[in-house]
């Protein structure tokens, strides 16, 4: 199973502990996350399911490319690492 881990900055605002979650794309393993956990997926996605503006995921250390439909594959023992951006200066 891929495990699904978000930053310590989302897990201020949203408790979502590092999970292992079956899933052959980024869409299935976060769809797992969130059955489980429903609080993180308004975090996470707009309400169209897509990833919101701030977000970016990554799997096994590469971003992925599709943002709206989350088809990215995701392999038996990836890493799923979701992150919220973060500015300042």
């Amino acid at each position: 199973m891929a495990t699904v881990a978000f930053t310590a900055n989302i897990q201020r605002h949203v408790a979502c502990p590092a999970v292992d979650v079956p899933g052959k794309t980024v869409r299935e393993a976060l769809e797992a996350v969130f059955a489980a956990n429903p609080n993180a997926r308004g975090y996470v996605l707009d309400d169209q399911g897509a990833l919101r503006r701030h977000m970016t995921i990554y799997v096994d250390g590469v971003i992925i490319t599709d943002r709206v439909r989350l088809t990215d594959p995701v392999g038996e023992a990836s890493s799923i690492y979701v992150f919220q951006a973060l500015s300042g200066g």
